[in-house]
């Protein structure tokens, strides 16, 4: 059997994933969120399982857009940034909390080269009945960050690489330590590999396949606000 792993996102458009699907009978595709597998997300989702689980979530994915290279990448890149990039964040938030089932998304304001919008807020209620909610502002200053709630204790990733937690009662923000096993190379690049040399780590490792891809293009589209027949 043949093994393809694919650079993250596959496709800006969930229709061709879909049609991938449709002629990759006898291959083993995967798509690369190497974020999904970060050592710190792993432990996150232990610490988890011992707290009767996630209660609520938000999460933020405002874009440096001043630093983005606009002679690198063809118009449909930009135009669906949220997928090509910003879709790093979105796709550890519902891999976290499982997806929607109900939502309100909204979009605002008005980019040049990102016609859907530059503010997004919204919020919703996933499959697994986990509140959510999640703000954007393009045109203003932040970064991207992920703060999840339990019975017991607040986690945040900010940055993406990290792990803090506020215990209950506390104000206190603080570093929770993880094992890194390739720490001289680009974070879960080196995991990814690793899986797709020895599938039987997927029990425990999960890669995207392209079902789960075409669910991230497919939230992402709601919440960016593009045209999903494309």
């Amino acid at each position: 059997q043949q093994n393809i792993l694919v650079e993250k996102p596959g496709s800006l458009y969930h229709d061709e994933l879909i049609e991938l699907q449709k002629i990759s009978d006898n291959v083993r595709i995967r798509i690369a969120y190497n974020r999904l597998t970060y050592p710190n997300l792993h432990k996150l989702k232990t610490l988890i399982l011992k707290e009767d689980g996630i209660s609520s979530c938000n999460f933020n994915f405002t874009e440096r857009i001043q630093s983005i290279d606009f002679k690198k990448e063809n118009l449909d890149v930009y135009s669906r940034w949220g997928i090509s990039n910003s879709l790093h964040v979105i796709s550890m938030v519902f891999d976290l909390i499982g997806f929607p089932k109900e939502s309100s998304f909204y979009q605002s304001g008005k980019l040049e080269w990102h016609p859907t919008g530059s503010i997004f807020v919204g919020s919703g209620l996933t499959e697994t009945g986990i509140p959510f909610s999640y703000h954007a502002d393009w045109g203003s200053s932040g970064r991207w960050g992920i703060e999840i709630m339990t019975k017991y204790n607040a986690y945040r990733l900010i940055s993406l690489e990290e792990l803090l937690v506020c215990s209950k009662n506390s104000f206190e923000w603080k570093n929770i330590p993880f094992k890194i096993a390739y720490p001289n190379a680009k974070r879960g690049m080196c995991e990814e590999i690793a899986v797709m040399l020895h599938p039987k780590l997927e029990e425990s490792v999960p890669l995207v396949d392209l079902d789960k891809a075409v669910k991230f293009n497919q939230i992402a589209e709601k919440i960016l606000g593009y045209d999903s027949k494309q």
